[in-house]
């Protein structure tokens, strides 16, 4: 009597390449902390104050709400990523698209706000390292 195994089906394939995803996406997320983390210690050396003064009035923009907000958006996109995913066979490109143009948009107020030329640059390099980190992952296949 020998004992065989059923045929492989392409569930399982699936299921791997799901969870392939997912572990590669939660680490984007984790790893555009530390892209955050790192645009702002560039802009550090490079003289950044980190003070910025808009119509509000006047705030510091300091590590934990650098790397907190980035982890927040970061999950926000990789959820707008999953349904456009679920929705359309193009959903992934839609997704590149709007990240791009949320990466634009985000450069807007950087412009907008009173600040010194270094806490702009600095800012700049956080804002495009993020994007770095987490459109390539993202969309990876």
């Amino acid at each position: 009597m020998s004992v065989t195994s059923a045929p492989a089906t392409g569930t399982d394939v699936t299921v791997t390449r799901t969870s392939s995803r997912a572990r590669t996406r939660g680490i984007a997320v984790a790893g555009a902390g530390l892209a955050a983390l790192g645009g702002w210690g560039i802009g550090a050396l490079l003289g950044a104050d980190y003070w910025i003064t808009d119509v509000q009035g006047t705030a510091r923009v300091d590590i934990p709400a650098t790397v907190g907000s980035t982890i927040v958006v970061a999950l926000l996109g990789w959820a707008l990523l999953a349904v456009l995913e679920r929705v359309a066979s193009w959903g992934r490109t839609a997704w590149t698209f709007i990240a791009v143009g949320v990466l634009a948009v985000s450069m807007t107020p950087i412009g907008l706000v009173e600040a010194t030329a270094s806490t702009r640059i600095g800012l700049m390099i956080a804002h495009l390292a993020v994007a770095a980190v987490l459109i390539p992952a993202f969309t990876r296949r």
